[in-house]
């Protein structure tokens, strides 16, 4: 079994997935997003080593909480450790656990097959996917994340050709990801998906302010105010119309999305 670089545990998760969540966050990250977080899970190396059936245990101490939920591995990345999952997911399975895994797609790579193939054997054991896209344009994702977004565009794409089903996450952020022209584009984009579930999002916060300072690094959006939660069902609004309207052009029928 491969042990995974854990930077924490949650045991009752209530924003990752569907229901009530044993959360897992996994430790390291490629991307740098102005508006992270979580920045101390930035660093690969770090974190604390666990086996996998030490988190299948600490599921099970609180199993009834999770009847309509189950197991959610976040971060992080957690598609940087791939092996790590497969082995995790591959004993949740074993014991019927609905699984999830909350990620930003940025280590698809459409050419590596050596990747995709583990990919596929992760995918079969993965009930939901929860994707987060940062900005759907490639040169702004480029300023506000230090990451192309080519292969996160890929990696939706994947999941829809292996019938994964679908969560879209996308975070607004005032003048930095609220223009309509990108929202209105990111719902065109993801009209043709028919395993798209559900489309979180989510108003930009400004909680992970203290947390750049006390370890002492710039904090890039420290001016910006918050969103409010108002704003962002109407920034929503613009992306559904965006989706609704390609698929009526598409001829595809157009299902609600949550």
């Amino acid at each position: 079994m491969t042990k995974g670089r854990i930077h924490s545990l949650e045991s009752f998760g209530t924003v990752d997935g569907p229901g009530t969540r044993y959360v897992v966050f996994v430790q390291g990250c490629p991307m740098r997003c102005a508006y992270c977080h979580n920045p101390d899970t930035w660093e690969i190396n770090a974190g604390k080593l666990m086996e996998p059936s030490y988190i299948i245990e600490q599921y099970e101490r609180n199993e009834p909480f999770y009847t309509h939920g189950g197991l959610t591995v976040t971060g992080g990345e957690p598609l940087l450790q791939v092996d790590f999952l497969i082995d995790l997911f591959t004993l949740a399975k074993e014991k019927n656990i609905h699984t999830c895994i909350d990620t930003s797609g940025i280590v698809f790579k459409p050419g590596n097959t050596a990747l995709i193939e583990k990919l596929d054997r992760l995918m079969k054991l993965t009930d939901l996917v929860m994707l987060d896209i940062k900005h759907i344009d490639p040169e702004k994702h480029k300023e506000l994340t230090s990451q192309p977004n080519d292969g996160i565009l890929a990696f939706a794409a994947y999941l829809n050709d292996r019938g994964v089903d679908m969560w879209i996450r996308h975070v607004v952020v005032p003048t930095i990801t609220d223009d309509p022209k990108y929202l209105y584009q990111l719902g065109q984009f993801l009209a043709p998906f028919t395993n798209l579930k559900a489309l979180d999002v989510l108003p930009y916060h400004t909680m992970g302010k203290a947390k750049y300072e006390k370890l002492g690094i710039d904090y890039k959006l420290k001016d910006l105010p918050a969103m409010s939660q108002k704003e962002a069902i109407e920034l929503k609004g613009i992306i559904l119309k965006g989706l609704k309207e390609k698929r009526e052009e598409l001829g595809i029928e157009h299902h609600h999305i949550n």
